[in-house]
């Protein structure tokens, strides 16, 4: 019989489908395969396709906007929100609007078009994650934002328009409900029991296992008891830390082989597919406290989202997260620096 789970951060409940679910094998989808054909903008050589750089990192002293680049940060070139001007807050009757203020970056993490975060060395994707810190904290100074989020799209059904492997920022004047309600409830338990939620759910999920399904010296990855996609994974620091741009170099070092270790075992067990990830982190004004606890959530492509979902905001997961934690905890990934 299906069941309906609770997430414990949220509240938002989910349908597992447990009787009939779903194998690995089961899914019908389009595997992002890496063409490399035709003109791409991210590639080096084609940095004047871009808009200016605004971060890059560089080993040979090459001058900006050229060749020589291991990893670019450029400003969207159709962004979501516009970096110049106001708020200008306004109230028409009940209704509230503001300027569309925000910055909307995209972080090239190769010049190499046929590499994935999953097939990039442990220590470029290494500095993926120092690319995004360095973001942050210089963005985190406009007075204008409230939140940072780090994405990825990775393949055409997941949202990307470009094959060429890319993470997306967008700092906002706003916290996004999502992770409203999430840091709300954080606070609110912490409230009640003077705990992390998520420290509870980590040392929960460690002495159980059944939806662990890796961990190194300072982070785990494991199938969120209720998740809302078939092999949705987290990965989530083992020590209490509310703003991921707080991390040291060795949790840098440690949260790049884990996470290209998940993606390559995504690849292996579900034929490469479309994913995206975002990191939710605390709020600007809030960045370091005790009740929040920043993580990172991978989500594989293999379901539509439809009427069911819009209408009820319940989510239908084919493959139970103790299922898929067993399928990725076998796919034995090697990981090589």
């Amino acid at each position: 019989m299906p069941e309906l789970r609770k997430d414990p951060i949220t509240g938002r409940w989910v349908i597992i489908a447990t009787d009939r679910a779903k194998r690995p094998t089961d899914f019908v989808r389009e595997k992002v395969e890496i063409h490399g054909s035709g003109f791409c903008p991210f590639c080096s050589g084609n940095e004047a396709k871009t808009p200016p750089e605004i971060l890059a990192y560089r080993k040979d002293g090459s001058p900006r906007d050229a060749p020589g680049w291991s990893l670019r940060v450029v400003s969207n070139k159709f962004p979501a929100l516009g970096i110049e001007g106001t708020l200008n807050r306004q109230g028409e009757g009940l209704y509230d609007k503001m300027n569309g203020i925000g910055a909307h970056e995209v972080i090239i993490e190769t010049p190499d078009h046929r590499m994935t975060l999953a097939s990039m060395p442990a220590r470029a994707v290494e500095d993926v994650l120092w690319a995004f810190r360095d973001r942050i904290l210089d963005l985190k100074k406009d007075r204008r934002f409230k939140y940072i989020l780090i994405f990825k799209n990775h393949g055409e059904a997941a949202g990307a328009s470009l094959e060429h492997t890319h993470s997306q920022l967008i700092a906002l004047p706003v916290v996004p409900k999502r992770v409203r309600e999430e840091v709300d409830s954080a606070k609110e338990y912490y409230n009640f029991k003077e705990r992390c939620i998520f420290c509870d759910i980590i040392r929960q999920e460690v002495e159980d296992g059944v939806r662990m399904i890796a961990e190194n010296q300072a982070f785990i990855a494991l199938a969120p008891y209720a998740p809302r996609f078939p092999f949705e994974m987290w990965i989530v620091p083992k020590v209490h830390q509310s703003a991921f741009e707080e991390s040291q170099k060795y949790e840098f070092e440690q949260l790049a082989v884990i996470l290209k270790d998940m993606l390559t075992r995504l690849d292996r067990v579900l034929d490469s597919p479309a994913y995206n990830y975002v990191i939710h982190t605390s709020p600007i004004p809030e960045a370091s406290n005790d009740y929040y606890h920043w993580h990172l959530e991978i989500m594989p492509k293999l379901t539509k989202v439809a009427g069911f979902e819009w209408g009820t905001g319940f989510y239908i997961n084919p493959t139970p997260p103790e299922e898929s934690a067993k399928f990725l905890r076998e796919a034995l990934a090697p990981v090589t620096a």
